[in-house]
């Protein structure tokens, strides 16, 4: 069983705002984590849960043979990067314009399985 990644880019919201909504999910398991995105009144909520359910099917395309229940998937990974800034211009006083940035955001989530993670510790231990 291989683990299996789910990469978000150009996500319209800053880092600044995503990161602690990530913060909340690392290391859960995928259904805690689904369940804590539900609840979470942030913005950056609802594309953090889609881009889990995204790794969650990449995951069973490449183990077609394993139930995700048995499977017991946990976040492994989530990585929340700086995307490119957009440019804007504001208007102010006396006709001049002001610059700002609407950043984005890349977001990398990676799940695996609980049971590989036991039986890779148990080999680690053979040696």
């Amino acid at each position: 069983m291989a683990e299996a990644r789910a990469l978000l880019r150009n996500l319209r919201i800053s880092p600044r705002k995503v990161i602690p909504v990530a913060d909340v999910i690392r290391n859960k398991d995928v259904n805690t984590a689904m369940e804590i995105l539900k609840v979470v009144r942030k913005r950056a909520s609802y594309p953090l849960l889609k881009l889990l359910r995204s790794a969650v099917a990449n995951w069973q395309q490449k183990n077609p043979e394993v139930p995700v229940e048995e499977a017991n998937l946990y976040i492994k990974t989530i990585i929340v990067n700086q995307g490119p800034a957009l440019k804007r211009w504001r208007p102010v006083s006396r006709g001049r314009a002001h610059p700002y940035k609407r950043r984005t955001s890349h977001v990398l989530i990676v799940v695996d399985s609980k049971n590989e993670k036991v039986s890779n510790q148990k080999q680690d231990t053979t040696k």
